[in-house]
């Protein structure tokens, strides 16, 4: 599934990257690429860094007021640099996509793997989800709206929505099969009342910054569980 995160995230003048990239700002460290050269391996530690350090100025002054020369002087890299990595500063924010569906894909494999309640996979995943729009209110705004106003980005965004609604729709069959999920339920609908419950926490704690992100991924979290789980009479039965 990654290898077609990487694919679909190429459209509209997006740089390529290698799939350990995703894979390591999913996890939120970045590994280095077994049998790949020096080069690619500072390339993408290179690329890492600007988003990084985009990611923290954006939040702390706002998309509009951070220039492509504040953001390479965070990263301590020429400004020449940057446009080897983004065709321009919006384009930074793309990588968010890549990220997250990142994340999805590590929790599809953690299902996979049936090592882990799928409770806790799901309760994971919301959590990692809604780490870098909780930075700040101003931050999770300028997100909004950049994928809301920008088309090109909003086409990449909506595709890796629906890539991530069918890897967690995989989740939710896995959590059938163990009896953890109401198999009454359609799959594909809870993988999209996932997204909606997380979405919609996200903008509602984007207003005020009250309470904290966490709180309302948390309670959106338990909601939600509570809503798919088994009923008493079908554990009984």
């Amino acid at each position: 599934m990654v290898n077609n995160v990487h694919k679909s995230g190429m459209a509209h003048g997006q740089r390529s990257i290698p799939d350990t990239f995703v894979q390591g700002i999913a996890a939120g460290s970045f590994p280095l690429p077994t049998g790949r050269g020096r080069r690619e391996r500072r390339a993408a530690e290179t690329r890492l860094r600007l988003f990084r350090c985009a990611l923290h100025l954006f939040a702390e002054r706002g998309f509009s007021n951070v220039t492509v020369e504040e953001i390479t002087e965070a990263a301590d890299v020429g400004k020449g640099t940057f446009f080897n990595y983004f065709e321009s500063k919006d384009a930074v924010l793309g990588v968010m996509a890549e990220l997250q569906l990142g994340r999805v894909a590590e929790a599809l494999a953690e299902a996979e793997a049936g090592k882990q309640p799928i409770r806790s996979v799901l309760h994971r995943l919301f959590l990692r989800l809604a780490e870098e729009p909780g930075v700040s209110p101003n931050l999770a705004r300028t997100l909004i709206s950049f994928f809301l106003a920008n088309e090109p980005v909003r086409q990449i965004v909506e595709r890796q929505l629906t890539l991530g609604r069918e890897m967690v729709a995989r989740i939710v069959a896995a959590g059938q099969k163990r009896k953890e999920i109401a198999p009454r339920l359609d799959e594909k609908e809870v993988a999209f009342q996932l997204q909606q419950s997380l979405l919609g926490a996200v903008v509602l704690w984007s207003l005020t910054g009250e309470p904290a992100l966490a709180v309302r991924v948390e309670e959106s979290f338990q909601h939600y569980w509570r809503a798919i789980t088994l009923s008493a009479e079908e554990q009984r039965s």
